[in-house]
C-alpha cells in the first residue's frame, strides 16, 4: 500500500534528523554515488527497475524540468520512479543516493524543499497542480560503474540535480536547480524557514556595498526571465552588470561567498571542483547584475555569470498565500553546456 502524504512527509523529516548514510572517508564523490545508486537499484522490484532506469545516451537524460508536470487528470507526466511509490527501505536508499551529491547543508536544503509541498497543499487546498513531498522523482541513466560513464537526476517541483560520473569521477553537476515556494515560511510549524537565505542575504549586501557608478552598471532596467529548463545550455547570452575587475576587495569577497553558497549545495569534493575553476579564471571577468530592489516583498532577479558558469536567481512571483515576492527560483548552470556536454 502506498504511503499516505503525512507518514511520507513524517519519513522525509526523519531524515532530515540523521538516518545514518555510511560514509567510506577515502572513496570519490563519484564512487559514493555509484555504490549508492547500485543499492537503490538493487531495492527496486523489477516494474519499477524498468520506469526508474534508462540508456545514458536516451533523450530524457536532457529533460530537466523544476515545474509541476502532471496531466489533465493530474497523473505525472515526470519519467523516474517516484518516493511514494517506494517503502520504507527504497525510500532510505533513494535519500543515501541523494546524501551521495550533496551536502549536508544541501541535503537538508533539499529535503526542506520536498516538504514545503505540504504546505502548499493545504494552502491550496488541491487546487492546481497536486502537492506532495511523494512526488520526486529518481531517474538512473546508463549502468552505475567504477569504470564506465553513467548518471543520475532526483527531481520534481522546485528541485532538479543532474550528475554524470566517469571513471568514478564527477564530470558533471549541472544544472542545479534549488526552488522555494514560500522562500520565507510565515506561518505554520516551519515559521521562519528561509531555506535559501545566503543567496538572497549575500546578493543583497553585495548589491549595498555597490558605489553609485558601480550600481549605474550592475542595475539593470528589466528583470532578467525566467530560468530555462529543458535545455542542455542556459543560453543566457553575454554577461551584464558590473565585472569583478572594477570591485573593492570587500565586494570581491563578499561575490565569492555569493557564489560559494550555490556550489555549497553539493558535496565537498564537487564544491571544491567548482570553486577550483572559479579561483583559476579569476573573479576579474565574473559579473554581477540585478533587476529591482533586493529586499522582502520587492520582486528581484539577480545573475552571477563566469566564462563557463552562470547563476540564475530569480523572487518575483507571489507565493501559495499571496505574499509578493516570497517565491524563488535558482540555479546555477555550465556555460559551456550541462550534463557533461560542449557546444
Amino acid at each position: 500500500m502506498k504511503p499516505s502524504r503525512l507518514l511520507l512527509a513524517v519519513a522525509v523529516a526523519a531524515s532530515l534528523l540523521g538516518v545514518v548514510y555510511v560514509s567510506h572517508a577515502n572513496e570519490s564523490a563519484g564512487l559514493k554515488m555509484t555504490r549508492a545508486a547500485e543499492r537503490f537499484i538493487a531495492s527496486l522490484t523489477a516494474e519499477e527497475r524498468a520506469r526508474a532506469t534508462f540508456a545514458f545516451d536516451d533523450d530524457e537524460r536532457l529533460n530537466w524540468h523544476f515545474v509541476p508536470l502532471q496531466t489533465d487528470n493530474k497523473t505525472p507526466k515526470r519519467k523516474g520512479v517516484r518516493l511514494e511509490e517506494l517503502s520504507q527501505a527504497q525510500r532510505d536508499a533513494a535519500m543515501d543516493l541523494l546524501r551521495a551529491g550533496t551536502s549536508t547543508d544541501g541535503f537538508i536544503k533539499a529535503t526542506t524543499i520536498m516538504s514545503l509541498e505540504s504546505i502548499l497543499h493545504d494552502l491550496e487546498k488541491g487546487r492546481g497542480a497536486v502537492r506532495s513531498p511523494g512526488w520526486y522523482f529518481y531517474s538512473i541513466f546508463g549502468t552505475p560503474s567504477r569504470t564506465g560513464r553513467w548518471g543520475w537526476r532526483v527531481e520534481g517541483h522546485h528541485l532538479s540535480l543532474n550528475f554524470v560520473v566517469d571513471g568514478g569521477k564527477v564530470l558533471s553537476a549541472t544544472p542545479a536547480f534549488f526552488g522555494a515556494n514560500p522562500a520565507l515560511v510565515k506561518d505554520g510549524r516551519l515559521k521562519g524557514t528561509r531555506i535559501l537565505a545566503e543567496a538572497e542575504n549575500l546578493a543583497r549586501n553585495l548589491s549595498e556595498s555597490l558605489s553609485p557608478d558601480q550600481q549605474k552598471m550592475a542595475r539593470q532596467e528589466n528583470q532578467f526571465p525566467e530560468v530555462q529548463g529543458g535545455r542542455r545550455d542556459p543560453s543566457v547570452g553575454a554577461p551584464k552588470g558590473v565585472p569583478g575587475s572594477r570591485m573593492t576587495e570587500r565586494q570581491r569577497d563578499l561575490l565569492f561567498k555569493l557564489l560559494e553558497s550555490y556550489t555549497s549545495r553539493m558535496s565537498a569534493e564537487i564544491a571544491q571542483a567548482q570553486m577550483s575553476d572559479i579561483r583559476r579564471t579569476g573573479l576579474d571577468e565574473i559579473y554581477f547584475a540585478h533587476a529591482g530592489e533586493l529586499k522582502d516583498g520587492s520582486p528581484h532577479t539577480y545573475r552571477v555569470h563566469g566564462p563557463t558558469f552562470v547563476v540564475e536567481f530569480l523572487n518575483v512571483q507571489s507565493d501559495s498565500a499571496g505574499n509578493p515576492a516570497n517565491h524563488i527560483h535558482s540555479a546555477l548552470r555550465n556555460i559551456k553546456g550541462d550534463f557533461g556536454l560542449t557546444n
